[in-house]
């Protein structure tokens, strides 16, 4: 059985949220898969910064839910999205937590992207 005890972030494992500065592009297959000036930059402990897009500003059509989930004891349970953009598949490329802990619920309805799994996340002045 898997634990899926509720942690808050603390000193030990921080995590802050806050406005992107930048504006923020997803493309998959030269196919533009997200275009927001309003993803959220979330910061936790040692790991990447992730970029997560409102929904409202992504390409919806090009996602498949798929039966992937999981759970991080800080945000809570994860699904997952296939892209198919451009003729290319990527699976699994995309995670959102639908309902986060409080702790980050400011990510509910967001979508974060795997850069490995995409051709391209840029980052651009506004």
């Amino acid at each position: 059985m898997t634990d899926k005890t509720a942690k808050i972030p603390s000193s030990d494992h921080p995590i802050t949220i806050s406005p992107a500065s930048k504006r923020v592009v997803v493309t998959l297959g030269d196919i533009t898969i997200a275009d927001t000036v309003k993803a959220l930059t979330l910061r936790e402990a040692n790991y990447p910064v992730v970029q997560y897009v409102p929904r409202k500003d992504v390409d919806m059509s090009a996602l498949v839910r798929s039966e992937t989930t999981s759970y991080c004891p800080y945000k809570g349970e994860a699904c997952y999205f296939n892209v198919t953009s451009g003729g290319k598949l990527s699976v699994d490329a995309v995670w959102t937590y639908e309902a986060p802990h409080a702790a980050v619920a400011q990510i509910k309805g967001y979508l974060a992207f795997y850069p490995d799994r995409v051709d391209e996340i840029s980052e651009a002045e506004i």
